[in-house]
Formats: structure tokens, C-alpha cells, sequence
């Protein structure tokens, strides 16, 4: 999917009266098939940038435009088609505690089922097999049955960037999906992703916090501070100068390595009654 942006500002979804947009003045052009990551500090604007992309957010001004088409001029219906053909994965997926894995993944594939198909996979999963191959990328076969309850933070992420690979989505935004993983893990997690939309043809827009493993794996890296774009480059034009002067009083957060996956989280009590 290409994208443009022409001088677009958007504000943030808490923002009070009178204060900053989250996102100035933005102008920037994706080619289709394009792989590229957002750093900057926190407060930079990377998940706002997502969910205008995503359509989740109208910007305050300015132009976005999905394959030459303005979403915000779309009748409901036809932006609700758009919406299909995008996927935003956040940062903390959305999963119910209480759904088997299986079924977080496949609902990657809601945009492109009937009703009838999306009830009943909610009691038999109609594809099992692209759903176990899509969590192998992510080494998570053995936990294709699992609860979702029972999974660690790291696990839930790599299951929202599985339910990605079933999606029929052509473009993917995802919003810092390292930050519960450990450095191993974050490194084929990030490899794993780049490579399958490369594969797939798939423009994909990641939000990292992990410079390094952003400078690694994509060929393309935007800096945002406050805002407003600071640098569009080649990853092997990043230099330690620009992410000095990106980070310049955050210099911890450049710094910060990633925090380790978090432990599997405990079974709920059982509530015993008395008669």
C-alpha cells in the first residue's frame, strides 16, 4: 500500500485545549512493498503517527492519502473497506484473556469473513493450519491451544504480530513490538517480521524503541521529535550525531536496552463456594 503525507498534523487522543499537536507538519512519501521504522524519544509522536495511518485518528490538517485515495472523503462504507486492507498491531494486543490462541490469531482474517464464518470460528477455527505456521515464525507453535491467560506479555506480543501474517492486509503498523522481549527474542521477532513483509510484498511502518535492532533490520529509518520530522535516511546514514541530537535529553532512552520478556502469567484463583 503507498502512502503520502503532505503537511499533516494531527493531536493526540488525550490532548487538552490549546496544548501541541502530537504531529506537525508532516510530509513523507511510502512506496508500496516499503519496510521502514519511526525512533524517537517518548512524547515523539510514533503511536499517533500509526493511528492516523490506520485511519483510527483524522489529522487536524493537512493531507494523507492510502493508494491515492483521501480516507476522510470516503463514505463510511468504502473507509471501512480501507480499514480491511490495513492492520494496526499496538503495542499491548487486544486479546481476550480467556480466548485460545488459535482464535487470536485467525481473527486476523475478520476483515475478509462473512459473519457466519467469524461466529464459527469462534468455536472451530476454520484455519488451524495458517494459524500454527504464522506463530512458528515467531517460534510459538507449542502454544498454538493455549489460553491466552497463560501467556507471558512477550508471547502476547508475538501473537498480535502472528495474527498479522493471516490478515489479508497489505499494509502493517506496528507499534513498538519488542518491549516486553528479551534481547534474543526481540532480534528474531524484528528479523522475522521485516522478512515475511518483504516476502509478502506488504508495506510495513514499525515504531521501535530499540535503535539498534531499528538501524539492523530496516533499510529505512524516520526520526521524529516533538513532532516533526527530524530525519528520513538509510539506515547506514543514521549516524551517532543525528541520534544524539535526536534523543538530546534522552539520552537514556538511546541508551535504555530492552526490558526482558516477562514471566508466564499466573492462573486466576479458583473461587471455591460452600453449600
Amino acid at each position: 500500500m503507498k502512502i503520502s503525507l503532505k503537511n499533516l498534523s494531527a493531536r493526540h487522543a488525550t490532548a487538552r485545549r490549546g496544548s501541541r499537536d502530537a504531529l506537525a507538519g508532516l510530509t513523507l512519501d511510502i512506496a508500496a512493498g516499503e519496510q521502514l521504522a519511526v525512533i524517537g524519544p517518548s512524547g515523539a509522536g510514533k503511536t499517533t503517527l500509526l493511528e492516523v495511518l490506520a485511519c483510527a485518528r483524522p489529522p487536524s490538517a493537512g493531507e494523507l492519502q492510502l493508494d491515492d485515495t483521501a480516507p476522510w472523503q470516503l463514505p463510511r462504507r468504502l473507509l471501512q473497506s480501507l480499514r480491511g486492507r490495513l492492520i494496526l498491531v499496538p503495542q499491548v494486543p487486544p486479546l481476550p484473556p480467556r480466548q485460545r490462541v488459535v482464535t487470536a490469531v485467525l481473527a486476523g482474517r475478520l476483515p475478509s469473513w462473512s459473519l457466519w464464518t467469524a461466529l464459527r470460528s469462534l468455536f472451530y477455527p476454520v484455519d488451524i493450519p495458517a494459524a500454527d505456521a504464522a506463530l512458528e515464525v515467531f517460534d510459538l507453535g507449542e502454544k498454538l491451544f493455549e489460553r491466552v491467560d497463560r501467556l507471558s506479555g512477550g508471547e502476547r506480543q508475538r501473537v498480535g504480530l502472528a495474527r498479522a501474517l493471516v490478515s489479508p492486509a497489505r499494509l502493517w503498523l506496528v507499534d513498538e513490538p519488542l518491549s516486553a522481549l528479551d534481547p534474543a527474542r526481540a532480534q528474531q521477532a524484528v528479523s522475522a517480521l521485516v522478512r515475511e513483509a518483504g516476502q509478502r510484498g506488504v508495506s510495513l511502518v514499525a515504531t521501535l524503541h530499540q535503535v539498534d535492532a531499528a538501524l539492523a533490520n530496516f533499510p529505512r529509518i524516520l526520526g521524529l521529535r516533538e513532532g516533526r520530522l527530524m530525519f528520513d535516511l538509510p539506515a547506514g546514514q543514521v549516524t551517532p550525531e543525528r541520534l544524539a541530537q535526536l534523543y538530546a535529553s534522552h539520552e537514556h532512552e538511546l541508551r535504555g536496552a530492552p526490558p526482558a520478556d516477562d514471566p508466564p502469567m499466573p492462573a486466576p484463583p479458583v473461587v471455591m463456594q460452600c453449600r
